[in-house]
């Protein structure tokens, strides 16, 4: 492990990340041993392993790999998506990466190639999510996939598959991906009503939000 990234750094990132997992689980935005999540720590990523249920990860005993993908600590296979976090990592500033099979947002990756500004927390995601095409699980294709669409956003959906959002933090990732599940059942049940089209915001509309945002909540 990196000698200047502090044992203490990495194992606050594990529980971190074992809780975020754990949540997306709660929530009912991943199944059994589906999803993943990870946190990046200087030059290293904490990233949940591969096929292990979320209640049974032990807190200390982290799951480590370099931005190469090499795993430098953790006796634990990393996530069969590592390609995807890794892709983050490297063509942005991301802090961590959140990546689930939500059923509302799965659903709408078979439909469209974009999910329609159906509200205005489409600003907080950069724009209207794209569609990343589909391929294998797991596959440097996928992960060049993702990495067009999430250009200029901070989170995107999988074609036949699910999403991934990243952001500064795992509270943000968290509440980026949750959001997005959220506005993909909106906008089915809007789009689901015979006769009827949702009506959408314009990219001024989203622009005035996003202005909006950039002072939102409290500040010290």
């Amino acid at each position: 492990m990196a000698e200047h990234m502090s044992k203490e750094s990495i194992e606050q990132a594990w529980r971190d990340v074992v809780t975020t997992a754990r949540r997306t689980a709660a929530e009912g935005l991943v199944v059994g041993t589906s999803g993943n999540v990870s946190a990046r720590v200087g030059d290293l990523v904490v990233v949940t392993p591969s096929g292990v249920p979320y209640e049974r990860l032990s807190t200390k005993e982290p799951v480590v790999v370099d931005l190469a993908g090499r795993q430098v600590a953790g006796d634990l296979k990393p996530t069969s998506e590592l390609p995807l976090h890794l892709e983050v990592y490297r063509t942005s500033k991301a802090g961590a990466v959140v990546h689930t099979h939500a059923v509302h947002a799965t659903a709408v990756s078979t439909l469209v190639d974009e999910l329609p500004a159906v509200h205005y927390m489409t600003a907080e995601l950069g724009g209207p999510v794209r569609v990343a095409p589909y391929a294998l699980y797991g596959t440097p294709e996928l992960a060049r996939n993702m990495g067009r669409a999430l250009d200029g956003r901070s989170a995107c959906l999988l074609r036949n598959h699910g999403t991934i959002a990243h952001a500064d933090s795992l509270d943000r990732a968290y509440d980026r991906t949750a959001q997005l599940e959220w506005m993909c059942q909106v906008w089915l049940a809007a789009s689901s009503v015979p006769g009827l089209r949702p009506s959408l915001l314009s990219s001024v509309e989203l622009d005035e939000v996003a202005a909006q945002l950039r002072g939102y909540g409290q500040r010290s």
